[in-house]
């Protein structure tokens, strides 16, 4: 479609267009000076003292010679001039009914040209579309790009805060920020009779019970067995997500190697998400993966960057 080029004749309608619906000079030099915003070559040098079609013409033949550079730009002026409701400083002129007359036949013409120009405009209507949409993705990109980046450097924070109590609390917040980031829809910590449940959120349309941990030592087999039962006690289709940032002992580990109700997290696994080296949603669906094929609840990221 890029192939298509705009007809010569239809230069010539612009040109015909561009003269007659201006009476005055500077109004045909503050139309195409306005219009041309970005590319002041196409009007250098042009003496819009003289004669209007000359002006024009001299305008429209350097639209003409850069096709390439300036075919939107010429389909633009030319949609604008045939969606003209009217020509007022014709109709202040002492002929303004002959003076009317040309113009209006000048758009007709450009008119034919337009509709016969159709595949070139809904091309460049398709680019035009996909650029916007593609800005809106750039933009998004920017906006998740900056919020990772705050909650990496809250993580960073929460490392460092003298005040540990303070820091597991925070840490669930911080938590919640980043699956909501995600589109997880996170809740935060709950109660339930004879239990607390430090959040939720929603995955590939499972339902995750959370459970946070950032102890000083690395969480034991018992933690797990304790959690694993929580989760079972919840629906059928309800998954857990144990995170722990100072890791789980190898005894926790091998004690659901062959079996279990929930995935793992470590710090270390916290740490490639917010360092956009992998997505939390791949890094979860790949953890899911494994536990569904070997039963076994841990999965660093740093297999899964290797792979």
């Amino acid at each position: 479609m890029r192939a298509q080029r705009i007809h010569p004749a239809a230069y010539g309608a612009l040109t015909e267009a561009l003269s007659t619906i201006f009476w005055y000079k500077q109004d045909l030099a503050r139309f195409l000076r306005n219009r041309s915003k970005g590319h002041p070559e196409l009007i250098a040098g042009i003496d819009f003292n003289g004669y209007k079609r000359v002006s024009a013409d001299e305008f429209v033949d350097r639209l003409m010679e850069g096709e390439d550079r300036y075919r939107d730009l010429t389909l633009a002026m030319m949609l604008e001039i045939v969606q003209m409701p009217s020509f007022p400083s014709l109709k202040r002129q002492s002929d303004a009914e002959k003076l009317l007359a040309q113009a209006t036949e000048a758009v007709a013409d450009l008119r034919v040209w337009i509709e016969r120009l159709q595949g070139l405009l809904e091309e460049r209507a398709r680019v035009e579309a996909e650029q916007a949409q593609e800005e809106e993705q750039r933009k998004h990109r920017r906006g998740f790009s900056e919020k990772l980046a705050e909650l990496k450097e809250e993580f960073l924070q929460l490392q460092v805060e003298p005040n540990r109590q303070r820091a597991g609390r925070e840490f669930e917040t911080f938590l919640n920020s980043l699956f909501q980031l995600f589109d997880m829809q996170p809740r935060l910590g709950y109660e339930l009779e004879y239990e607390q449940i430090d959040g939720s959120f929603t995955f590939d349309t499972d339902d995750y019970v959370l459970e946070a941990k950032w102890w000083k030592d690395a969480v034991e087999a018992g933690q797990l067995r304790e959690f694993n039962d929580k989760v079972r006690r919840k629906g059928k289709n309800a998954l857990g997500l144990f995170i722990s940032v100072s890791g789980f002992t190898s005894g926790a580990r091998a004690a659901f190697r062959e079996g279990t109700s929930f995935l793992t997290m470590d710090g270390t696994d916290l740490f490639c998400i917010l360092d956009d080296r992998l997505r939390l949603d791949d890094l979860l669906g790949r953890k899911k993966r494994h536990a569904n094929e070997t039963g076994n609840c841990y999965f660093p990221a740093r297999l899964m960057l290797e792979e």
